[in-house]
Order: C-alpha cells, then sequence, then structure tokens
C-alpha cells in the first residue's frame, strides 16, 4: 500500500490518482435517475417517496434534495440540473415553512440549506461559474443571509448556547422549551456561519456560532463535561453552557464537532490553530482509551462510545464510520502518519461491515465483545444467541438492521484513497455503490431499506434521503473521477473544505 508520508523525512509522498470513467459515469447515471425522479414527482418538496411517486416535507419545505443536489450536480456537471435547482433557490422564503413544519432544526437546516448554497456559490463565483448561464450569482448569498438571519434568532439565549429547535413563522420565530443542547448540533454551525461572514462581510453570523463553540472548546465544568482530554460530554445546558453529562464518543449526536475542529483550521490555519490543538487532544485520548477490539476478529479497530471515564459503550454505527476519514485528513493535515494508519484500521474495520452482511451493505448501528475488557463485565456482554455465529465471522452484530442511504463509509474510503493513491479503496467504493445500487433501487429513485442482513434488503421505507444526492453519490464519483482542484490533496495545499453534509467551501486562509 502506498503511503501517504514517507518515513524517513516527514514528507508528505504525492500519491499517484487512477480515475476509472466508467465507475464515474455509472455514478453520475444514478445521480440522474434520482434526480429526474425527484424532479417530476417531489420538486419543489423536500423529499421523493420513489415507490408511492409522491413526496414529504421533511425539511420544513423549502426543497432540501435540490438544494442538497446543487455542489453534487456542479461537480458532476450537469448545467440542466444546476439550472433548476438555480431557478428554486430564488423562490425560497425561508419565513414560511410547509403546514405543520414550523420546527425548524437549526443544525440540519445549516448543513444542509446554508452549507448547500455557500458551496453553490463559492463554485459559481469561482472554478465553475459557467455553469451559471445568466443566473445572478447573488441571489444564492442574499438567500443564504436571508436564512441566517431567520436562524440568528436561536441563539437568542442568556448564554449564546442556540436552542436547536426553532419555530418558524410568517410573522416571526419561537423558541422551543428545550433545556439543553448537544455538541453536534452546537458544535456543527462554525464552518457555515463563519463562512456566511466572511463572504458577506458580516461578523454576526461568526461571532453567534463562535460564542456558542466556545463552551465545547473550553468546558466551563471540566470535571463532569471533558472526561477525558479533548473528549467531552454529550449535551450543554442552554440557560449558561455547562456540561450535563459525560457521555460522549464519536457516534450520532457527538461525531461532527470533532469531526469539525480539524476543519476548521484547514478552513483558516492562521485564525483557528486552537480548534486543532482540540482535535489532536481528542483524537490522542481516542487512541489511548475508546480503541477497541472485538473478541472475535481482534486484529479488526472500533471506537467504544462512553458514560463517563470508568464505562465504555460498545457501539458503534455506520454515522460514525466517518471516524477513519476524519482520522486520515487530521494526518494529512499534521503530516503525522500515525493519524493516517490509525484512520485506515478504522475504514478498515467499517468495510467490514460491509462485506459480512447479506446485502454487502453496512447497518445502521451494530456491537462487538471487547477483547481487553472482563469477559463477564456488565458493559461486555456476549452477543445475542441467534448472531453468535454471525460474530464469530464478522467481528460484530447488529442491533439496528436498517441503511437509510448514509455515506460514512464511502466517506471514509474517499479519504483513504486521497492520502494513500492506493486503487483497494476505489474498489470498495465500487463494490459498496454497486451493492447499494441494486439494493435500494426502487420505484423512480431510490429507498432506505428495512435489514441489510436480508438478501434483497427485507422491504422497503418509501424514502430518498436529501443527503443521497449531498454525500453518497458526490464520494462514489469523487473517488472514481478525475482529479480536480476541490478533491481533498495529500500533498499539497488544500483549496477547499468540506462540511459535514459533503458541501465543499473554499478556505479562507492560505490553503493548508
Amino acid at each position: 500500500m502506498a503511503t501517504a508520508l514517507s518515513a524517513a523525512t516527514g514528507v508528505i509522498a504525492a500519491p499517484a490518482y487512477k480515475s476509472n470513467p466508467e465507475r464515474a459515469d455509472a455514478v453520475k447515471a444514478a445521480f440522474q435517475r434520482s434526480w429526474d425522479g425527484y424532479y417530476e414527482f417531489a420538486f419543489p418538496h423536500d423529499t421523493l417517496k420513489p415507490i408511492s411517486k409522491t413526496f414529504e416535507d421533511d425539511r420544513n419545505g423549502w426543497g432540501a434534495s435540490a438544494v442538497d443536489a446543487l455542489s453534487t450536480a456542479l461537480i458532476m456537471g450537469k448545467p440542466e440540473v444546476v439550472q433548476q435547482i438555480l431557478k428554486h433557490i430564488a423562490t425560497i422564503d425561508w419565513n414560511k415553512t410547509a403546514a405543520g413544519q414550523e420546527a425548524v432544526s437549526v443544525f440540519e437546516t445549516t448543513i444542509r440549506y446554508l452549507g448547500g448554497l455557500l458551496s453553490g456559490y463559492d463554485f459559481l463565483k469561482g472554478p465553475l461559474a459557467n455553469l451559471a448561464g445568466d443566473f445572478d450569482i447573488e441571489i444564492i448569498l442574499n438567500s443564504a443571509k436571508r436564512l441566517g438571519d431567520v436562524l440568528a434568532n436561536a441563539f437568542e439565549t442568556n448564554s449564546g448556547i442556540p436552542h436547536n429547535t426553532l419555530y418558524v413563522y410568517p410573522n416571526g420565530t419561537r423558541l422551543s422549551d428545550e433545556t439543553t443542547n448537544g455538541i453536534a448540533t452546537t458544535g456543527t454551525l462554525i464552518i457555515e456561519w463563519t463562512r456566511l461572514s466572511d463572504l458577506t462581510g458580516d461578523p454576526k453570523y461568526h461571532e453567534l456560532a463562535q460564542k456558542a463553540e466556545d463552551y465545547l472548546l473550553n468546558p466551563l465544568n471540566p470535571e463532569v463535561g471533558e472526561p477525558w482530554p479533548g473528549l467531552i460530554g454529550t449535551n450543554v445546558y442552554i440557560s449558561n453552557g455547562t456540561f450535563a453529562d459525560s457521555r460522549g464518543g464519536w457516534n450520532g449526536g457527538t461525531d461532527s464537532f470533532y469531526e469539525y475542529l480539524v476543519k476548521m483550521y484547514l478552513y483558516d490555519s492562521s485564525k483557528y490553530a486552537f480548534y486543532l490543538d482540540r482535535w489532536i487532544a481528542a483524537a490522542d485520548s481516542s487512541i489511548k482509551y475508546l480503541a477497541s477490539h472485538p473478541t472475535s476478529r481482534p486484529e479488526l479497530t472500533y471506537l467504544a462510545a462512553y458514560r463517563g471515564k470508568d464505562d465504555l459503550n460498545l457501539v458503534s454505527s455506520h454515522l460514525a464510520c466517518f471516524d477513519g476519514g476524519n482520522f486520515i485528513l487530521g494526518g494529512l493535515t499534521l503530516k503525522q502518519q500515525k493519524y493516517i494508519d490509525f484512520g485506515l484500521d478504522l475504514a478498515a474495520a467499517c468495510h467490514e461491515t460491509y462485506v459480512q452482511t447479506a446485502t454487502k451493505i453496512g447497518p445502521e448501528s451494530f456491537r462487538w465483545k471487547d477483547d481487553r475488557l472482563p469477559a463477564d463485565a456488565p458493559n461486555n456482554p456476549d452477543p445475542p444467541a441467534d448472531q453468535a455465529e454471525f460474530y464469530a465471522r464478522a467481528g460484530f452484530w447488529i442491533t439496528s438492521s436498517d441503511y437509510v442511504l448514509r455515506p460514512e463509509v464511502i466517506e471514509s474510503f474517499y479519504y483513504a484513497y486521497r492520502a494513500t493513491g492506493d486503487t483497494k479503496y476505489q474498489d470498495w467504493a465500487w463494490d459498496a455503490f454497486l451493492a447499494i445500487d441494486s439494493t435500494t433501487s426502487a420505484g423512480v429513485g431510490y429507498s432506505s431499506i428495512e435489514n441489510v442482513n436480508v438478501a434483497g434488503g427485507g422491504g422497503f421505507t418509501d424514502f430518498q434521503e436529501s443527503f443521497w444526492f449531498a454525500e453518497v453519490l458526490k464520494y462514489s464519483y469523487l473517488i472514481q473521477a478525475d482529479d480536480q482542484p476541490w478533491q481533498i490533496n495529500a500533498d499539497k495545499g488544500n483549496q477547499w473544505v468540506w462540511n459535514t453534509e459533503a458541501h465543499p467551501v473554499r478556505v479562507a486562509g492560505p490553503p493548508s
């Protein structure tokens, strides 16, 4: 396998990348099929229900699939789709939601809508300006600013910690009755809100997100909120910013907080060095305290969750499988092979969650038995009897068998390939795409499935998530496609940083 770093010199080696045009074209065809079904039967609503050929406004009715698809359509060079999306963006009224959809997630709206708008703006003002046609690109930024102004109401709290749920009405907004907010939903705003400030020249968006982020970067009650250096709890009190618990990990609810630490440094290394320091602390603590190996497959490495220092929770998820890619990105950024190697190990373990199931797709969540804890420890149970044989072979057992078109395993393959140039990661991603394409294809698009360990997927839920466009298809395409400036680079400065929804925005400082 190619290495990203020379052990002798500590200098990044330039991997040789190989494009696979036929594979890339197949992914583009899947995108077009998904878009055509959405555009005919669901546009301009949020989500296609491909079997019933109707729609659901699960993201407030602003057209989540359209905005989430924009950066992928641009990267794939699809001018007709781009124009359809741009015309829609010009019509969005962020003060008006679909009936019954007044409850707005600040986190989801930021990563999907705001991230999608800012990415589209950066692409169309830069390397993909030819796809704009006669559309006034400033409309995109103006729309993003109006959205930011609506969401800013969520920060009107004594502490500056926002409510994640904001009720939006034509005549104003109302805060929820939440008493806590999570570190992912609080700490995964900083890239998008900082980029919005940098593009508009209005510092308020960055200042709001940064004030909230500071509670996570510098816990006020570390005896509760920071069980290990850099690893923090899950929830903070909105009233005062103190931590409400000591549990956490790299799973849903906490995951993208850690992801954004290294990415903020990449966005502007001259301003956000402390973010990188915090990522290093979290990464080192994770390697030391959370790395776990299943008894039946000790060569595999997963990251456990925790409920305080003394209680590891041996559970992981498809969501958490982004962790390999994030460790790899941190290693490239720091030019430290140990993080790259650890990330490659995590990616390889998540690959096993795919290849061991009947559909060759990984489950929503899974567990294992740790090979270093006492065999009879309360937090180290045996697998269920009906999965004992599966665990002996696979190194994990399934606790939630559905697949909702998630991208994270292919995401880590993408980073592994960009770090090493090893074509096996392209093959892994292609195998995953083929399994997903064949199993989730339904009606006029693609649908979540109920059971990855049953041939055929065990039934469809009739739902095509917007992040199918933004993430699964983008990562599946880019790992096979020609090199471009927005691709992650192992050996030279990155000009783009990707939000957690895989929307690339331009870096503000020198390429990192």
